[in-house]
């Protein structure tokens, strides 16, 4: 008997095309599925896909940079068995993958038992339509929900000039690419994926674009984008992810001294912080995890939360933290404490739930 999937919040958004697409509140980063870090069997991906949709996930995200390929692989396999219109999914474009031999492949020491390919940062117009034909390839699905530019920001390109300039390049080309494949009804929406908020200030001011997906940025432990990111959405109508919500991990491990934090060891003064928030938490009953995932979804412009997943019992716990109580009073003491900013709100937004 097919298991009838739990019922998770649902957030309706429409954009610029008209069409609404209704996100599953909680959503599923692949980013690990493409062997990030570790390795992991196809098996154990494909049942980790499995785990997150019974629990009523119904957001999936991806990009070419996950595994080189991989990862778009794996989730597509998936979802080729599922129901077109259960689900939306997103995936990014900027990254040309281009084959290699193993001793040159990039993501050596990061990525795992990947394709050996070096990437070509392309955000021109020709390069953003290439980049998403091949994603199609690999995805073998016939429609994408969305699709991001992907990290033309200073983590990735290493300077604030070099970051200007491709963002200059996407504004100037590949965002044209994605305009027209969103009024051509190819994709419903589209936007950017990066690791800063003031970026995606600087695309917001200057497109008509849906969708940010923010990774980090907007957590238990940072809230600076409520200085102007967060409110611009809001006045401007735009939609944002929000991803890596444990911060690498050290809002759900907690302070521990192997925590991470942006990818890195957390270092002292981050930890000391987790500590101050885990004593709240605990004095509340509240595990720090159930907090940290359901903190950014309080913000009206955030329509999803997603959370990178291994294992069966990962997805698993964070169905689970998405239906955690909390108590108001938990908010209200980190905002006394000075442990969360007093403008974030802390307020559940009413969603719809999904049942399908």
């Amino acid at each position: 008997m097919r298991q009838a999937p739990a019922t998770l919040p649902g957030r309706r958004y429409q954009g610029r095309s008209g069409r609404p697409l209704d996100f599953s509140a909680l959503g599923f980063g692949s980013a690990p599925l493409g062997n990030l870090y570790r390795p992991i069997p196809n098996r154990q991906a494909l049942d980790t896909l499995e785990a997150a949709w019974a629990g009523g996930v119904r957001y999936f995200d991806t990009a070419p940079l996950y595994g080189y390929g991989l990862a778009e692989v794996r989730v597509g396999s998936f979802l080729r068995e599922r129901p077109r219109g259960d689900f939306l999914l997103s995936t990014k474009v900027g990254r040309i993958l281009r084959r290699t031999d193993a001793q040159h492949r990039d993501g050596i020491g990061k990525f795992f038992d990947v394709p050996s390919r070096e990437v070509v940062y392309d955000y021109s117009y020709d390069g953003v339509l290439r980049c998403f034909e091949t994603s199609f390839e690999r995805l073998g699905l016939d429609r994408v929900d969305i699709s991001l530019c992907h990290d033309i920001d200073i983590f990735t390109h290493g300077s604030a000039e070099a970051s200007a300039r491709r963002t200059r390049e996407f504004l100037d080309g590949g965002l044209r690419a994605l305009s027209e494949l969103r009024s051509q009804g190819v994709v419903d929406a589209i936007g950017i994926g990066v690791n800063e908020w003031q970026v995606c200030e600087t695309v917001a001011r200057n497109s008509d674009v849906d969708l940010f997906l923010l990774a980090g940025r907007y957590t238990l432990l940072e809230q600076e984008a409520l200085d102007s990111f967060l409110p611009l959405c809001q006045s401007r109508g735009m939609g944002v992810v929000i991803g890596g919500p444990f911060n690498s991990g050290v809002l759900a491990s907690g302070a521990k001294p192997d925590a991470c934090f942006n990818y890195a060891p957390a270092p002292e003064p981050v930890l000391r912080r987790v500590r101050e928030i885990e004593r709240v938490c605990q004095a509340h009953g509240v595990a720090l995890r159930d907090a940290a995932l359901q903190f950014p979804l309080m913000h009206p412009a955030v329509v999803s939360v997603i959370p990178g997943a291994i294992t069966t019992e990962e997805v698993r716990g964070n169905v689970a933290s998405m239906a955690a109580p909390i108590p108001d009073a938990l908010w209200q003491d980190l905002r006394r404490e000075g442990l969360l900013r007093a403008d974030a709100p802390i307020a559940p937004v009413q969603d719809a739930a999904r049942t399908d």
